[in-house]
């Protein structure tokens, strides 16, 4: 708990890294920037979807349309927040010489993305709409 927490002052506070252990190289550092940018694109490419499902489905079932809507703005939100500490606790263990830390989080974003995709496919398939 202690280590999240110091992880998320360094969010707000990136400089402070410069403390912690050797300078990497150069290079490690910015493909650790490029995986931080792809989580970025994946976020807000969930979001978007979220939004799209919200704005361009009007006809399915309400509870059905913000479900999903919801999921997808979630998981986009969570995948968000990951991308940051991820970034933080690379760059943290490159500069300790530790191994780099290991993550549950891209087979949790998986499944989520994998249960609305389903949860899609069954609405289309049952045309679940508001019955306009």
């Amino acid at each position: 708990m202690i280590d999240f927490v110091k992880d998320v002052r360094l969010w707000f506070a990136p400089a402070r890294l410069r403390d912690e252990g050797d300078t990497p190289d150069y290079r490690f550092s910015l493909a650790n920037e490029r995986t931080f940018l792809a989580w970025i694109r994946t976020a807000l490419a969930l979001v978007g979807g979220g939004f799209a499902v919200d704005q361009f489905l009007p006809d399915l079932r309400w509870g059905v349309r913000v479900g999903m809507a919801f999921a997808l703005l979630a998981v986009g939100a969570a995948c968000a927040l990951r991308a940051v500490n991820h970034w933080v606790r690379c760059e943290r263990a490159m500069r300790r010489g530790e191994d780099l830390p290991l993550s549950r989080f891209p087979v949790v974003l998986s499944l989520g993305v994998g249960l609305v995709a389903v949860s899609m496919v069954v609405v289309v398939l049952l045309g679940w709409t508001s019955g306009r």
